[in-house]
């Protein structure tokens, strides 16, 4: 699955404006709510860019049932 840097963008709003870490479902979700275009198809989809994400330091994901993902410090 390819992303656009805007895709991601509209993520790191989504994570930016929450008040705790969100699961991938939740952020598929906001996204869809805000009616932002997004190409990501399903929470599954989400969650494997953003574990891409955490390996780049821009994602920490809390391993718990189910993961959730917040935005790194720093």
């Amino acid at each position: 699955m390819q992303t656009t840097p805007s895709d991601f963008d509209r993520v790191e709003g989504v994570l930016a404006s929450a008040d705790e870490p969100l699961t991938a479902r939740e952020i598929l979700v906001a996204l869809e709510d805000a009616d932002a275009e997004t190409t990501f198809e399903s929470p599954h989809q989400l969650a494997t860019v953003l574990g891409r994400r955490a390996k780049t330091g821009e994602i920490t994901v809390i391993a718990q049932q189910p993961y959730r993902y917040t935005l790194s410090e720093g």
